[in-house]
Formats: structure tokens, C-alpha cells, sequence
């Protein structure tokens, strides 16, 4: 495919965002279509958290590639990338998550990643977080925080200086052979080839266009909280939840619901037992008080609480590359389709105009699954798949 390829990208989120400006960067011609507002789908619920903490060599080379864009792209416009260390840890009682803990450790240092291992009294020398629960907890590093919302609006305006067609509103459909994009069953134009970034949307518009894929939505829920909290951000293996710096005081959220949600058909508020669970939990790792019985209500000290759909696959890996010669897809990230993007971009315009010299690994390849396999959903922010 030449410089001068005719590309549509679907999915204005952070991933189809990069890979338009990506695409375009290179000399395409591109047209991005969203049906709401760029990065008013799972990107606009992400929470921002960045780090190389991984213990596979694919992941730490994404991971590496993303954190070098996302500090080269701080300090334009409003974006900014924040310096934070990212504690992983397991309770007291919590023998098997700090097993596990200790072993993911391992294989990243193997990689060659900035982690150590500490105890509770280590922990409490460096950071104002509680650890009198804590059995064993991992540093990394290599880690901080960006707010989605900036990301977006940085990406918004490269892509319209870069020359990237804009089609906002229309819900779309795809069409194979050849590449094109339908509003209303109407074929806007044909494309040299187009790219599925629309996140869980783009299980249901592969199928319909007769090439399905293995991914599964999940729904996950997330807050900010007024206070005054300067520790760094924590995830908490026994409890399943995280917690991270905000500038309004500190934004803390949860994993998996064991019920599939309808990706057309969701409730995007955070329900009433998740404000109380994360509350307690901001309160019992950070020690701050004035949580007692806070709910969504305008005394409460929530300053916004909501829920987003992530999307997963049977083998925790994304679907990255072709499914056919000319339509491409990006989804399935476990959560981390955000703090990946600006690698995922890349790599992804570069293998849509078959040139640079980074590839999307055989373990992203979609293909590697028939697309009506059953399986278990698990969150992204464990430490057996970190």
C-alpha cells in the first residue's frame, strides 16, 4: 500500500486517534468516523494509569515504546505526563497473591524493569499510604498518570492539523470486499483499508461484516474523591481494586463484574455498593477520613463516579493486526487499551502501509481465534498477567 492510501479508522478513542495521526504522519489520506464524541467511549472512563511493570517481552516493548511517547508528548497543550511510582501489593493472609506477586517480580527484572520487592516497614519508610496489612509489595519505577480527556484533545488537534477527515455522529458499518464504510447502509467511500478501533463495539461490527472475533465486554467502575492525597498509585491484588493521584484529591476504581454487559444496552453510573467499597478502600490505604457513609449525593466527598466497558479475550493478549488483507482491528486490552495507545498507534499504521521496522506481534495476531470461543473474563491488573 503507497503513501498516498485512502484509510478509514473507526473509532475515535485514544487508539484509533493515534493511529489516524499515525496513518496521516506517513502520507494517508485519512477519514476517522465516530458516532459520538472523540473519546466518549472507553477512553473517556479510563483512568490514566501508565507503567512498564510487565513480565513478557512483548508487553515491556509496547509498554516501552508508550511511556517514551507519552513523556515526548508532555508539555503540549494541556497534556502532561505526572511522575508517580506504581506499588503493587498482597495483604497479610494473602499467601497466593504474594507468590504470585514475588514471581512476577522476578521476570521483570528479567526484562530488566525497575521493580523491587519490599516489606511493610520499607513501604511505610517511603510512602503516606497504610501497610500495617501489607505482606509483601512490588515498586515500580517506571510509572505515572496522564488524564485521558487531555490525551484526547492533544490527538484531536494533531489529527485536524495533520490533515485527518473528521466524521462525527454517524453510527457505521463495514464492507469488506472492497474496504468501505456504510452510514445507513449508504457507502460513504471506499478505502485502500480500514482499521476497527471502536473498542467492544468492534466485536459487532466485524461480525456483521462476516469476520468475528474472540472478545468479550466486561464492565468496570471508577470514582474521584475530594481530598488531599500525594501518595502513588497502588493496586491492591487481595482486594482487586487501585487507587491513584487525581488532581482533585484521588481517583479510585475496581475490576470485573461477573455479568456480560449488552455493549448497545449498559448503565454507565457507578452503582451505589461500588462508591461505598472504593470510599472504604481510598480510606483504609490512604488513612484520609470524611468518607463515613458517603454516597453519590452532593454532600458526599465523590466528585464523579462512573462505569466503562473494557473488552477481553481468551488469552489476555489484544487482537492487534489483520483479519482480512485490507481491514485491520485494535481491541481487546483488559484495560489497558489507553496506557498502550500511543505504541499500539504506531504500530499499527506502520502494518496498514506495510512500512517501518516495528511489527505487531503473532500474539496479537486476531486471527488466532475462530471468534465464537466461550471463555472466562479476567481483569487486566492482576499480577499473573503483568
Amino acid at each position: 500500500m503507497n503513501e498516498s492510501a485512502r484509510v478509514a479508522v473507526v473509532g475515535a478513542g485514544a487508539v484509533g486517534l493515534t493511529t489516524a495521526f499515525d496513518l496521516a504522519e506517513r502520507g494517508a489520506r485519512v477519514t476517522l468516523f465516530e458516532r459520538d464524541a472523540p473519546g466518549g467511549g472507553t477512553t473517556g472512563r479510563a483512568a490514566g494509569i501508565c507503567y512498564d511493570a510487565y513480565a513478557e517481552d512483548i508487553d515491556v516493548a509496547v509498554a516501552d515504546r508508550a511511556m517514551d511517547r507519552f513523556r515526548s508528548l508532555s508539555g503540549e497543550g494541556e497534556f502532561a505526563f505526572h511522575e508517580t511510582p506504581y506499588v503493587f501489593l498482597a495483604r497479610e493472609g494473602d499467601d497466593a497473591a504474594a507468590a504470585a506477586l514475588e514471581e512476577s517480580v522476578e521476570r521483570m527484572r528479567v526484562h530488566d524493569r525497575a521493580v523491587s520487592l519490599v516489606d511493610a516497614g520499607e513501604l511505610a519508610d517511603r510512602f503516606p499510604i497504610r501497610t500495617d496489612d501489607v505482606l509483601l509489595a512490588g515498586v515500580a519505577e517506571n510509572a505515572g498518570w496522564v488524564d485521558p480527556a487531555a490525551y484526547v484533545d492533544l490527538f484531536v488537534e494533531k489529527c485536524e492539523s495533520a490533515g485527518v477527515e473528521f466524521r462525527v455522529g454517524d453510527a457505521v458499518s463495514l464492507r469488506v470486499d472492497p474496504p468501505g464504510v456504510a452510514a445507513d447502509d449508504v457507502v460513504t467511500a471506499r478505502f485502500d483499508a480500514v482499521v476497527v478501533a471502536a473498542g467492544v463495539h468492534s466485536r459487532r461490527l466485524l461480525a456483521d461484516a462476516g469476520h468475528p472475533i474472540a472478545l468479550r465486554p466486561y464492565r468496570a467502575q471508577a470514582l474521584v474523591a475530594d481530598c488531599d492525597y500525594r501518595g502513588p498509585t497502588v493496586y491492591d491484588a487481595t482486594a482487586e481494586s487501585y487507587l491513584r493521584p487525581h488532581p482533585a484529591g484521588v481517583l479510585a476504581g475496581d475490576g470485573v463484574e461477573p455479568v456480560e454487559p449488552d455493549p448497545d444496552d449498559w448503565d454507565p453510573t457507578a452503582d451505589d455498593w461500588f462508591v461505598t467499597d472504593a470510599l472504604d478502600a481510598v480510606r483504609h490505604r490512604t488513612g484520609i477520613g470524611g468518607f463515613d457513609e458517603a454516597t453519590v449525593e452532593t454532600d458526599s466527598p465523590v466528585d464523579r463516579a462512573w462505569a466503562g466497558l473494557c473488552g477481553a479475550t481468551p488469552d489476555r493478549n489484544p487482537l492487534v493486526g489483520a483479519v482480512t488483507e485490507r481491514i485491520f482491528v485494535a481491541a481487546g486490552w483488559h484495560g489497558h487499551g489507553f496506557m498502550w495507545a500511543p505504541a499500539i498507534g504506531e504500530r499499527l499504521a506502520e502494518a496498514v502501509l506495510g512500512d517501518g521496522e516495528a511489527s505487531i506481534p503473532d500474539a496479537f495476531d486476531p486471527r488466532r481465534f475462530d471468534g465464537d470461543e466461550e471463555f472466562a473474563v479476567v481483569e487486566g491488573m492482576t499480577l499473573d498477567g503483568d
